[in-house]
């Protein structure tokens, strides 16, 4: 691992003008010089009697697969001026059964082999739409505890905690909080950053990123949308904004030729390019899989230079270039196995600077979720079961939390799989609660969970940024009598909404204010 920062108590690391990029490696530099530390809270006894850290909780959530998990943030420092502390405490509330952690942590967007590493403690980037993990060493998956290195111990005992810490780069533009993530439960927002050094329990030491070369690991996030008569989906990555417009819509079979329809729909794209501060516009056409390269290159390279004729003339910004290309079905977004991957793929994108985000003004005061009956119920397995939503909450960057907690109320096991039963086209790598939408009330304007775009070899895979029900993860969906989990979801969430239509899994539709 290199040079570790050995500090009773503190991690103190010395300043440094140079800004690591995202996926640049960092050189090494000056070892850390440590001052005196903060005064740090007396340490209590756990159930095997090692020190337990006592500093209080800047945020907390309890886990999903696991409820009697609480997860706690008890340290984010940013030091350098470009690097970022996690410290996550995770508590063992059962007064009986020892818990695992390791399982409950692990990064599931990476392949790493013995599941040992805090990996999947990270932040949310909002302003950059980029979810931020740890940083990769040259000899270690993750630069985050480490089981076997630090010497934790495979359980939790009951009643007793263990305290673990991350490292990564610090999110954009120098905020005062951000949102921290982890795979046991839904993301904690609005956590303060503190730029003072971080204070570590007794027996913690944190690796100093600066010591050897590290390699940043981020997600790009990806928010869906489209309209409600299915005639263009889009999706902003934080840089740039693909619309996707259905040429079932724009075109007649085997035709490049504009129908009267279409120009309603480019004039909506028009008006989001006269927003966009880009002076390029990509126009491109894409076809499904049936017929041949032949008959489908050509095609969509017409299409793409009849939809680019149409929207020269609709935008009304000066100083915008537009470039056509048609690529066949070499490029499909969607599988062609079935009739809806298909009638996606048969589109037109128009990609260009995503517009920026309007500045929120606080939406009119509603009444807090679980005050005005957002609840829906179910069967599973012959058990009753319910749903409660508990917040729909603004992030910064045009982001919105989901929150909603599923209790079996039966007296007897059940299994709820709906929660994974997506459309096949909204499929991702692995299974995940991507069965929820929400709908603009006004607009009628129907969004999708995020996606976190992993790019390996020339293929993207997608992730749900939604709770995980895959892997070692597999049980989230088993409910003994009386269980309660908590689950979670991120959207784009429209400058303006103050309510939202929320549809989860078979339980109808709800009218849920935006808090």
């Amino acid at each position: 691992m290199g040079s570790r920062i050995v500090v009773p108590l503190v991690a103190l690391f010395t300043a440094s003008a140079c800004a690591l990029s995202p996926e640049a490696a960092a050189p090494a530099s000056a070892p850390p010089v440590a001052t005196s530390p903060p005064t740090t809270p007396p340490p209590s006894s756990t159930a095997s009697g090692a020190a337990q850290d006592a500093r209080p909780a800047l945020a907390r959530t309890t886990g999903t697969m696991t409820p009697n998990l609480e997860v706690e943030v008890v340290g984010l420092n940013r030091v350098r001026g470009k690097h970022l502390i996690v410290q996550v405490r995770l508590t063992n509330t059962d007064s009986e059964k020892k818990q695992p952690w390791t399982g409950e942590m692990g990064d599931n967007t990476r392949p790493l082999g013995e599941i040992r590493w805090a990996s999947g403690i990270g932040v949310l980037d909002a302003r950059a739409r980029t979810w931020i993990l740890p940083y990769q060493p040259a000899g270690s998956p993750c630069l985050c505890s480490d089981q076997d290195r630090d010497g934790l111990g495979y359980f939790i005992d009951p009643g007793a905690s263990v305290s673990l810490y991350a490292v990564m780069p610090a999110p954009s533009g120098n905020p005062s909080t951000t949102t921290v993530v982890t795979p046991a439960g839904p993301p904690m927002a609005d956590v303060p950053i503190s730029d003072d050094p971080p204070v570590t329990p007794p027996g913690m030491t944190i690796p100093d990123p600066d010591a050897e070369p590290v390699t940043a690991v981020t997600r790009r996030l990806v928010t869906p949308s489209e309209s409600p008569d299915e005639s263009e989906e889009t999706a902003d990555d934080g840089t740039d904004l693909h619309v996707n417009l259905s040429s079932d819509v724009l075109f007649a079979v085997d035709k490049a030729t504009l129908t009267p329809r279409a120009k309603a729909v480019l004039a909506r794209t028009a008006k989001l390019i006269d927003a966009s501060p880009g002076t390029t516009v990509r126009v491109e056409g894409h076809a499904d899989s049936s017929g041949t390269d032949a008959i489908n290159d050509p095609l969509s390279t017409r299409r793409a230079r009849s939809a680019l004729r149409a929207l020269s003339t609709l935008v009304t910004r000066q100083g915008v270039a537009f470039q056509a290309r048609g690529y066949g079905s070499h490029r499909p977004l969607y599988g062609n196995d079935t009739a809806e991957g298909r009638r996606r793929n048969r589109r037109v994108t128009v990609t260009f600077a995503r517009p920026e985000p309007a500045t929120v003004t606080a939406p009119p005061t509603a009444p807090a979720p679980g005050a005005t009956g957002l609840t829906g119920t179910g069967t599973a397995d012959g058990q009753p079961i319910s749903m409660e939503i508990t917040g729909l909450r603004r992030l910064t960057g045009g982001l919105g939390l989901l929150t909603y907690r599923i209790t079996n109320r039966g007296d007897g096991e059940a299994w709820f799989n709906e929660l994974h039963r997506a459309q096949d086209w909204m499929s991702f790598k692995y299974q995940a609660a991507s069965n929820v939408t929400l709908t603009d009330v006004k607009t009628r304007r129907r969004y999708l969970p995020a996606r976190l775009q992993v790019a390996r070899g020339g293929n993207v895979d997608l992730y749900c940024a939604c709770t995980d029900v895959s892997g070692v993860r597999l049980s989230t969906e088993k409910f003994a009598p009386g269980r309660q989990r908590e689950f979670w979801s991120l959207f784009e969430l429209p400058d303006t909404a103050a309510m939202m239509k929320v549809t989860i899994a078979s339980f109808g539709d709800l009218r849920v204010p935006v808090r």
